[in-house]
């Protein structure tokens, strides 16, 4: 079976957000997310809400290793008051772009349809500060787009996002050391190792479960009755990011000769991606068989990748 990498839309928010920060010297956003090790599992946080991403992951917790592993560095500024915050972007907006998030993507009032908190995350490069206005390259699709200040702060104080410290910001980009692609791909697979173990999860809320459990799990809740938040959630985001970061995960180990991990996760890209038409269409039975094949594919990786 012939793998086709995946180029085009979807929601790569923090991948973009770095490339851009990068500037020439960016690597794919493929490797990008590879680094930061989101394509290595799934996770029902709180028994509830799935993701198909590591047990105990979220982007912060890859960022500093997948940084090392491009062989950049940034300065990371988190906490404070709205205003001390804001004190900070301006200066920091004196010496180029600065990367912000997460923020609350409900209070991005520049995107359709948001009006308050939806409990999403999203990462976003600021460029300009005057006026009352913020402006930004909002990777979601907005270049230069603008925004008030106060609902860019309400935003950024991200009190709905449940991994995030109000009002963090990376300044002072900086690369290191050049090193291929295919020298980030190998670097990162001690990572994906320990992400695929579980052995990474922290603080994270009681029922959390991971990998095949999780996988079965979510196929019989959405055997006993899809609800439609549980529903909107995987068809607009879930599903679309996993079934991408995965697939650009096996295109990435296909580089580096791990042809086995490569089948694997070019099969679960396949599943994940699989499962958009029955969820949309209702077919509740077709999408819980996708999801029972997905889930012996959690035990055979780790194998794979040693």
């Amino acid at each position: 079976m012939t793998h086709v990498p995946y180029i085009g839309s979807g929601p790569y928010c923090y991948a973009n957000s770095f490339a851009m920060m990068f500037g020439d010297r960016a690597p794919s956003t493929a490797v990008i997310e590879f680094a930061a090790g989101g394509p290595f599992g799934m996770q029902l946080v709180g028994g509830t809400l799935p993701f198909f991403d590591p047990y105990g992951w979220t982007p912060e917790a890859g960022f500093d290793g997948a940084l090392a592993a491009l062989g950049w560095t940034s300065s990371v500024r988190r906490g404070g008051t709205a205003e001390q915050a804001l004190a900070a972007l301006a200066a920091a907006l004196a010496d180029g772009p600065v990367w912000v998030g997460p923020v609350e993507m409900g209070h991005l009032r520049h995107q359709p349809g948001m009006t308050g908190p939806i409990g999403a995350d999203h990462y976003v490069v600021v460029l300009g500060l005057a006026g009352g206005q913020v402006l930004m390259h909002d990777p979601q699709g907005y270049p230069y787009a603008t925004l008030p200040v106060d609902d860019f702060v309400a935003a950024w104080r991200a009190e709905t996002v449940d991994y995030a410290t109000p009002f963090t910001l990376r300044t002072g980009f900086r690369q290191l050391r050049a090193v291929t692609e295919e020298e980030v791909i190998e670097a990162s697979l001690p990572a994906a190792r320990r992400w695929l173990s579980m052995a990474e999860g922290r603080h994270l809320p009681a029922g959390t479960i991971g990998n095949a459990e999780a996988a079965e799990r979510l196929a019989g809740m959405i055997e006993a009755g899809c609800d439609r938040g549980l529903r909107s959630h995987l068809v607009h985001f879930a599903v679309q990011v996993g079934a991408r970061r995965v697939a650009d995960a096996a295109a990435c180990l296909a580089r580096i000769g791990r042809g086995e991990a490569a089948r694997i996760m070019d099969r679960q890209a396949r599943l994940i991606g699989a499962l958009q038409h029955p969820l949309v269409a209702g077919d509740d039975a077709a999408a819980a068989a996708l999801l029972r094949r997905l889930a012996p594919s959690y035990a055979e990786l780790p194998a794979a990748l040693a």
